[in-house]
């Protein structure tokens, strides 16, 4: 099967894979701020690049569709759209804590993440909302949805009857530890930082179930809306 290619935009993180069905052939990121416009296109052609590829060797492009940052969103969902298009091929959309959760459980089975329990505790990826406001979702070990992806305000009593009900409850991703002083001592906080390499697994199985999203209406899962403001400078 064709690769896809994998872009990750909606946190500070700047992420894009090139993968096949048994992994990552190649992966470019930076999470030195959100400059993702000017990172993304390079970062895209340097891949082809050193494959020695062109874009038409692709079966699709997968995009996380958010919650998360409206303008990095925007960024990464555009560029995909226009690949697409132009190309005639399929457009993907990843949820954006289903893909950190699949870092998270990908991080578990090599080593570097340590989660006591996994079979009984339940993976809730945060994405900063700004303030104490985050997008957050709740996942069983096996990112089964447990919660539809919202908007929450962090207080002491949230998320309290998946918390106390579980075997244990794991918060990650950058809107996590400003909750962790807020909630239970139960949950934990687990450091996983988001990466295009979590859309390839639900990319692949996308693909082959012909579950794709109409590249000329598809827009990011915002969850609230846009609001501008004036710069203090």
């Amino acid at each position: 099967m064709k690769p896809i290619l994998c872009i990750e935009t909606g946190t500070n993180v700047c992420s894009v894979a090139l993968a096949s069905e048994g992994g990552v052939m190649s992966l470019y990121e930076s999470s030195q701020g959100r400059d993702h416009a000017s990172r993304l296109g390079v970062y895209i052609d340097e891949i082809f690049k050193i494959n020695s590829m062109v874009p038409s060797d692709l079966a699709a492009v997968a995009v996380s569709k958010g919650p998360g940052s409206y303008t990095g969103l925007r960024i990464g969902v555009s560029l995909a759209k226009g690949l697409c298009y132009g190309l005639n091929i399929p457009l993907i959309g990843i949820g954006s804590p289903e893909s950190l959760a699949h870092v998270a459980i990908e991080d578990y089975n090599s080593g570097v993440l340590e989660i006591e329990n996994i079979e009984q505790t339940l993976l809730c990826p945060m994405i900063d909302a700004r303030r104490m406001e985050v997008y957050a979702q709740i996942f069983d070990s096996r990112i089964n949805p447990v919660t539809e992806a919202a908007a929450h305000i962090i207080t002491p009593e949230s998320f309290s009857s998946h918390i106390e009900g579980s075997g244990g409850f794991v918060v990650f991703g950058d809107g996590a530890a400003k909750s962790i002083p807020t909630l239970p001592s139960k949950v934990k906080f687990a450091e996983v930082i988001p990466s295009a390499r979590g859309l390839i697994e639900p990319a692949y199985r996308a693909l082959k179930a012909g579950k794709f999203e109409n590249t000329a209406y598809f827009e990011p899962h915002y969850l609230k809306e846009f609001v501008a403001t004036t710069s203090k400078k």
